[in-house]
């Protein structure tokens, strides 16, 4: 299927496309905005679609407008900042397809990004005003278990979306294509990570497989299987493997990447559990004829103290990956190894610009690349992969966390706006972790979806781990709760902690300082437990 989106004829079975026409899936293509993805649910699922979504003072909101250019069809908005323009279409089933996709610059653009999928770069380029770009590219389409949900949903649907402003679509073309796919099973650090908008690449979560599909090119499609927090086991028993499973085949490859949060586990010790995972995943992937690949996990940008002493908490978990790769004749691509070189060249706050802010863990869309371009080198140099070009290399811009503009400063998030009106389960003990969630929510600080691991009973695929990350990352958890390594999350919240965690995120939005006798009732600081519905009261009180 061919879709053309400038001013020419359109040929048979080509199908002209409209700055009018938004996505619906009776009509099977069209533009993804904020307009049709607030009419159907499986459009506001980002792992369903274009893996983008709005920052959150902008919910409810439409500021994208599609328009006709002189070159095609762009993405506007009255707001500043870089707006993705996606285009969606139905295809016959899930499988490869090979996408062709002509671009054209209306004016000189720096940085003009096309993305497939799930917000898996095709090309990264500068445009000048009147070039007219075309390429080739591979992707796959499969099903998944988004984030939050526990059963698969089916997906039958491309999206392709292009960031830069005056960046237009001027034709896709859509084939079904028989080649080899690469499957991803791994964690956080690896995954489909979604990204808010207006897109700033620094401040965005992306895992390096989500980048891996620029280096391949047109030799494999990529296949990302990884969702934050997983380990050897849990990527088994929520369901993710089967799907991988059920399709991988001859002439396909399967990277496996975990440790993150194996490590957290007392029966998923490098030596033990998790060795005996790598090795069931390694035996499975081979009876379906798949070649398996083992990862060592991606390095941290954790030290200890100076600037000169890098304090390495994965070594023991790369260790049995190359152990488990030479014992049973796997391919073993050493990404701790290559990153944690990168992180001791550069230093700490060297590298702090490839990580996403005040995260020691998870890449930002500079260290993905960055990192997937590492293990596309060693599968080049091992013979798993054809070098067929060498990107160019993507250094950090110096960007600032979007924040919201003035006239939106004071903007509640709607989808907490009853939070505290009509709080559930108003008699039960208020936990640690609903605590947080309480605050978060009472002060509008952004959530976050990842887990850095610095608690040792916080586990990264626990639903509540982001919040807890959340907490740390925006100073509400005090500085000796985090040193200690324990934050007991189920625990009861006492009357004290419950208000210095007030205190503390209320101090990150507003400059004056609280007053416990005016927000207090008497001997609140007292209490060793206290009830949702307490909590509740005095979040209402102080909601901004």
């Amino acid at each position: 299927m061919k879709y053309i989106f400038d001013e020419g004829e359109c040929k048979n079975g080509e199908v002209a496309v409209l700055p009018s026409d938004l996505y619906e899936s009776d009509k099977g293509y069209g533009f993804l905005t904020e307009a049709n993805r607030k009419q159907e649910k499986r459009l506001s699922i980002p792992e369903l679609n274009s893996g983008f979504d709005v920052y959150y003072w902008f919910y409810g909101m439409e500021i994208t407008k599609i328009e006709k250019g002189a070159c095609g069809c762009k993405a506007v908005s009255p707001y500043e900042g870089v707006i993705p323009c996606c285009f969606k279409c139905n295809v016959e089933a899930e499988g490869n397809y090979r996408v062709t996709v002509t671009l054209k610059a209306e004016c000189d653009v720096d940085e003009g990004i096309l993305f497939l999928g799930r917000r898996r770069m095709g090309v990264r380029k500068k445009f000048f005003k009147g070039e007219c770009f075309k390429g080739t590219f591979l992707t796959n389409i499969c099903p998944i278990i988004p984030r939050n949900y526990e059963d698969v949903m089916e997906d039958t649907s491309l999206d392709v979306t292009i960031t830069g402003r005056g960046l237009c679509f001027c034709e896709i073309e859509v084939e079904p294509v028989q080649c080899p796919t690469i499957y991803i099973a791994g964690d956080s650090t690896v995954t489909d990570q979604s990204g808010e908008y207006p897109y700033v690449p620094s401040c965005s979560y992306c895992g390096w497989g989500q980048m891996l599909g620029a280096y391949v090119g047109e030799e494999m499609a990529v296949s990302n299987h990884s969702h934050s927090g997983l380990t050897t086991e849990s990527f088994r028993m929520e369901g993710h493997y089967d799907i991988l499973l059920n399709r991988i085949g001859k002439g396909d490859y399967c990277l496996i990447q975990f440790g993150h949060n194996d490590q957290k586990l007392a029966h998923l010790k490098a030596r033990e559990g998790y060795r005996r995972n790598l090795e069931r995943y390694i035996h499975k992937l081979r009876e379906k004829g798949g070649k398996p690949v083992l990862v060592t996990p991606l390095a941290r940008n954790t030290w200890k103290g100076g600037e000169d002493c890098y304090n390495d908490l994965l070594t023991e978990y790369q260790e049995v990956v190359i152990e488990t790769g030479k014992a049973l004749d796997v391919p073993v691509v050493d990404l701790h190894e290559s990153s944690k070189d990168f992180i001791l060249k550069m230093g700490r706050e060297g590298a702090r610009p490839y990580f996403f802010p005040s995260d020691y863990t998870h890449s930002n869309d500079y260290g993905a690349y960055l990192f997937a371009g590492m293990v596309y080198d060693k599968m080049c140099k091992m013979g798993l992969l054809k070098e067929h070009h060498v990107l160019p290399e993507w250094l950090p811009q110096d960007q600032e966390m979007p924040k919201p503009p003035e006239e939106l400063k004071d903007v509640k998030n709607p989808m907490e706006e009853d939070l505290f009106a009509n709080v559930e389960r108003q008699e039960d003990i208020l936990t640690r972790t609903e605590s947080l969630e309480f605050v978060i929510s009472c002060m509008h600080f952004f959530p976050t979806n990842v887990y850095n691991d610095m608690f040792s009973d916080v586990i990264g695929h626990e639903t509540y781990a982001g919040t807890v990350e959340c907490g740390v990352q925006n100073g509400i958890i005090p500085r000796e709760v985090i040193d200690s390594g324990v934050f007991r999350p189920l625990e009861p919240v006492t009357g004290a902690e419950f208000f210095e965690f007030l205190v503390n995120g209320y101090g990150g939005r507003k400059s004056d300082t609280l007053n416990p006798q005016e927000l207090l009732p008497e001997g609140f600081l007292e209490k060793k437990k206290i009830s949702r519905r307490e909590g509740a009261d005095i979040c209402r009180k102080l909601h901004i």
